[in-house]
């Protein structure tokens, strides 16, 4: 059969004809295969091509080094090298391995370049990289039980190698981990890690001063690792604890250090009243502690207390929307109104959550800051017949959207900030959405309003906002921030869909509207997703009295963990309800849903809420 040149096929015919040779890769017709691939060499899924065929045959060394050396700069080369990295090292070529190795943060590939030195001879660097390896608090892949084994056979393993990783596992609450390692010790010494394996169970036991022996190197690791896991449910307890005893231990000041600020932390996520003045105490807070200070006084509103823990963040960290808001509400509880007033103002012009709650206080008009980006469509045409993006085209072309995707993400990183614009465009024009959110946001672009605020989805947006009485755009604003309207979102736990729906939940919500529950993936369905996405939400904001951010936090958090941030006696301000939430990423989830709503009206031209009607007070439970 006479096989076409490539210059001789359409590019229609070139991607049936690259189909049909995919196909015979997995047939594993290799003869059939080159015949085939022959006529496809300037086709710009080549490479791709090849690599299929190469990650099935590792064996065949100098197809590889003319594939990395021919492809260098396309991802499948990086793909293949890491596959037949591992063929050599599980092959035991070990020179070969050497030779092709460069560096990595891949621990796989770390433990076998390790082995791969010591097998030829380059003992000392070998043993002293593979007790880096083995000293961390989790375990590491079976690729790292050969060279582990001659590291612990060796002269480099010792009792404070073993104690470091025992302290490390614990710390890191993997007990089987650390199980296993006692076994490794002398038998004085197990009795020791015994005893702190005890304490991990039952804090409790560092009040018995029997239980530890104060000359004992280990009772001073023992005792702190105990105020730890006290700290976590009795933080007083734990902290009266310390307070009595940690003198009576040999505790080195590092440790020291990381538990004084622990425990302070505890205090403050917690709400003690205690903790602004332990945060106040710490000799060297990092940021988050200083934060929490601020958060601590706001949570006592103790305005003084706000502007001097403002005034103690590096300059940096001052100029931060979030603690220029607070400094001007500290100025205004403060009799300070003009300066307060003055930063409100300058405040007032950005798109963003404290920019509008600046507004509000101005009774200005919110801000959309819009700025399209200046990118025409021969602009994007150009940009189009870069290599990379080539072969995005023609992945999407042969139905291969997932890796078409990964190709991107490989590409982009090779772009400078003007290109990364172009791409932005382009994956706009795509009907990628959440690629192209992400990435204008590589190029830290904010203000193409349409592309980062994009409106999609609107029928099943305004049918269930219909249907649930909600304004729409705080549906835009939840799927926004949950997914960036990409229907095939999938999260580490499980959520899916739009509105980022767990399986349990959708079956929960299916019931309620006695509606046949299908499976799971019908929750990538846009209109079931946003559907039950949209009734979810009512039903919080139904179980919060109305309260847009204490529904837009269940949604996130659960209403179990909600109720349990509500006020106990006083009713609190929003703002300072929502600074103060204890999860990180709950603050910046409401802070955002709330603020991606307004947005989202302004986009629609529908201005009905407003920054007050998500800042109605916080009631107690």
């Amino acid at each position: 059969m006479h096989v076409a040149l490539a210059s001789e096929l359409t590019l229609d015919e070139q991607r049936k004809e690259f189909l049909r040779a995919e196909r015979l890769v997995k047939k594993g017709k290799t003869r059939l295969f080159f015949k085939k691939s022959e006529g496809l060499k300037n086709y710009p899924l080549y490479p791709y091509l090849q690599y299929q065929w190469l990650k099935k045959n590792l064996n065949q060394t100098d197809r590889i080094k003319d594939f990395l050396n021919q492809y260098a700069e396309t991802r499948y080369a990086g793909l293949l090298n890491y596959k037949w990295q591992i063929y050599l090292a599980k092959h035991k070529k070990w020179t070969e391995f050497i030779n092709q190795y460069s560096h990595t943060n891949n621990t796989k590939i770390q433990c076998y370049y390790y082995l791969a030195k010591y097998k030829t001879g380059a003992k000392k660097e070998a043993l002293t990289g593979a007790g880096k390896l083995w000293v961390v608090g989790k375990s590491q892949p079976s690729e790292c039980d050969a060279v582990f084994k001659v590291f612990i056979e060796s002269s480099f393993f010792t009792p404070v190698v073993i104690w470091q990783r025992f302290d490390a596992a614990l710390a890191n609450k993997k007990v089987k981990l650390a199980k296993y390692i006692k076994r490794l010790m002398s038998k004085k010494d197990q009795q020791i890690a015994q005893r702190w394996l005890k304490v991990h169970s039952n804090p409790l036991l560092i009040t018995n001063r029997k239980f530890l022996n104060n000359n004992q190197q280990q009772s001073g690791l023992i005792f702190a690792h105990g105020v730890d896991r006290m700290a976590r449910t009795d933080a007083i307890k734990a902290i009266e604890i310390w307070d009595d005893h940690n003198h009576d231990f040999i505790i080195n000041s590092a440790r020291k250090q990381r538990l004084e600020q622990r425990l302070a932390m505890s205090l403050a996520l917690s709400r003690d009243k205690m903790a602004y003045s332990r945060l106040s105490q710490l000799n060297n807070p990092d940021e988050t502690a200083q934060e929490w200070r601020i958060r601590a006084a706001l949570r006592d509103q103790n305005w003084t207390h706000v502007k001097q823990s403002i005034d103690a963040l590096d300059k940096e960290t001052k100029e931060k929307d979030k603690w220029k808001y607070w400094l001007a509400r500290a100025l205004e509880k403060t009799d300070k109104a003009r300066v307060s007033e003055f930063i409100y103002s300058k405040l007032s012009k950005d798109r963003s959550f404290y920019g509008y709650l600046a507004a509000d206080k101005l009774k200005k008009s919110y801000q959309l800051v819009n700025h399209p980006l200046q990118v025409t469509d021969e602009m994007i045409i150009k940009f189009m017949q870069k290599t990379d993006f080539r072969v995005v085209a023609e992945l999407i072309e042969v139905n291969k959207e997932m890796e078409a995707k990964r190709q991107w993400w490989f590409a982009v990183r090779k772009l400078v900030k003007n290109e990364i614009l172009i791409a932005a465009k382009y994956a706009q024009k795509l009907g990628w959405d959440q690629v192209a959110i992400f990435t204008v946001a590589k190029a830290k672009h904010w203000d193409d309003v349409s592309l980062r605020f994009p409106i999609v989805y609107e029928k099943q947006v305004q049918k269930n906002a219909d249907r649930q009485d909600l304004n729409p755009a705080i549906i835009f604003g939840l799927i926004r921030r949950e997914s960036a309207f990409n229907q095939n979102a999938r999260s580490p736990v499980g959520a899916r869909g739009l509105m980022q729906i767990m399986p349990k939940t959708g079956q929960q919500i299916a019931r309620e509207l006695k509606e046949r529950w299908r499976n799971t993936g019908s929750l990538m369905n846009p209109s079931t997703n946003v559907k039950y996405g949209s009734y979810y939400y009512k039903q919080l904001l139904n179980q919060f009295d109305g309260h847009y951010a204490l529904a837009a936090a269940a949604y996130n958090a659960g209403p179990h963990r909600v109720n349990r941030w509500l006020p106990k006696t006083e009713p609190l301000a929003a703002d300072i309800w929502i600074e103060t939430i204890p999860f990180k990423e709950t603050r910046a989830y409401v802070s955002a849903v709330l603020t991606y709503a307004l947005i989202y009206q302004k986009q629609l031209k529908k201005n009905i809420l407003t920054m007050k009607d998500f800042m109605q007070d916080v009631l107690p439970k």
